[in-house]
């Protein structure tokens, strides 16, 4: 399958607007992809930029989805992951993330932003953003702290 495009959850937009660098997620990413309830979530009333498109379900969630018992934002990304195809799901909750794998989707992290971020050249070090994602309550172990800077050569 080739993939191209990026469907979104909420945590990887709010972190990256509580971090101020929504600037360096829309330069990673280009245009993304958010279901209803992730607009809902980040940006409530308000119109999301405009590299952000709402894109409305227009399949019934899948069983395997409902049975989850994921919150809404990830059900509905999995999902418009599904209806679009071809497309990265942006997700960092670990059993989101495991139905997802279990459904082909591919993913990538807040973290694993930070990766593609280096690897183009937009940013020269991980650990001050990883730090200040931390700051923002933003759970990070140590032990995948030091394994993003050791995938980022940072140490």
């Amino acid at each position: 399958m080739i993939v191209s495009g990026y469907v979104a959850n909420s945590s990887a937009l709010i972190v990256y607007g509580r971090i101020g660098q929504m600037g360096l997620l829309r330069a990673v990413l280009g245009r993304v992809y958010i279901p209803p309830a992730v607009r809902r979530e980040v940006f409530g009333d308000d119109v999301p930029p405009e590299w952000i498109k709402e894109r409305a379900l227009t399949q019934p969630l899948a069983s395997r989805i409902l049975v989850s018992r994921l919150g809404p934002g990830e059900s509905e990304a999995i999902a418009l992951a599904m209806e679009i195809g071809g497309t990265w799901l942006i997700l960092d909750d670990l059993a989101a993330r495991r139905l997802a794998e279990s459904l082909g989707i591919p993913l990538l992290g807040s973290l694993g932003l930070l990766l593609k971020a280096k690897d183009q050249g937009l940013i020269t070090s991980v650990a001050p953003l990883m730090e200040a994602m931390r700051c923002e309550e933003f759970r990070i172990s140590d032990e995948v702290f030091t394994g993003i800077l050791a995938a980022a050569g940072e140490i």
